[in-house]
């Protein structure tokens, strides 16, 4: 796959976006931000997320981003930004990471320990545990969001005709997602840049803040968004991507 950007920019090549949906999502959660991101010449890949865990997910997001050729600014959302955390371990090409709405543990954190610093978010009430059986006798369980409470706790700046559609085809991830513990963690030396969605009640909007400073991210951008602010709001997401390239060229 090789790199593209917007036609008439000066200097190098340009990196390819690669963007990574979260829990209960699929990647037409970016469909918006990759729109706009397309019309600007940007060439843009969005995998889909298997979650079934940090170790399979990341391994998984790692072999594809192998395949792309020349410089990666990856992009997370939710769950999606643990992923491309470790994923990105070791990946010279990755040059940026941007975390929208975004987990963002340390080596040796889950999901589950990093948000108990902070007030628990309504989501944590709305969940549902479904157990499953595969084909070779292996079991497990999969969390889903009850589809009466995913408008209030997921994406209440949505039309409830949209998150109907959401609740009753999301995806759900494996519960060992939450307690699974990072073995490494990119944005420890890459550059970050982070939106926090200031009405998020999916994960508390401090623990994004707190993510984001830690991390010290070169950017940060709240908005008044939903935890799916790449949904709501895909313009002030792709401006946050757009700039994380940007910084990337001018170097």
């Amino acid at each position: 796959m090789q790199a593209g950007g917007p036609s008439g920019d000066p200097g190098g090549e340009k990196p390819t976006i690669v963007l990574v949906h979260g829990a209960f999502a699929d990647a037409s959660s970016w469909n918006g931000v990759v729109e706009r991101l397309q019309k600007n010449g940007y060439r843009v890949a969005a995998p889909a997320n298997p979650l079934r865990g940090i170790p399979q997910d990341s391994t998984y997001l790692a072999s594809f981003l192998k395949s792309v050729k020349g410089p990666i600014v990856l992009a997370g959302h939710s769950y999606g930004g643990e992923v491309i955390s470790q994923a990105a371990v070791g990946n010279d090409n990755v040059k940026a990471l941007v975390y929208i709405n975004a987990i963002m543990p340390d080596v040796g954190e889950s999901f589950s320990s990093l948000s108990a610093k902070f007030a628990p978010p309504e989501l944590t009430t709305a969940l549902k545990q479904v157990p499953f059986r595969n084909g070779d006798g292996t079991t497990g369980t999969d969390v889903y969001v009850q589809p009466d409470r995913l408008h209030t706790v997921f994406a209440a700046d949505l039309p409830t005709s949209q998150t109907d559609v959401l609740a009753a085809t999301q995806r759900p991830i494996a519960l060992s997602a939450f307690t699974d513990k990072l073995t490494g963690a990119a944005w420890r030396n890459k550059p970050v840049y982070a939106l926090v969605g200031k009405q998020d009640r999916a994960i508390n909007p401090s623990l994004e803040r707190f993510e984001a400073k830690r991390a010290n991210a070169r950017k940060t951008v709240e908005i008044d968004s939903s935890h799916v602010s790449l949904v709501s709001q895909p313009q002030a997401v792709k401006n946050l991507i757009v700039d994380a390239v940007e910084d990337y060229m001018r170097k």
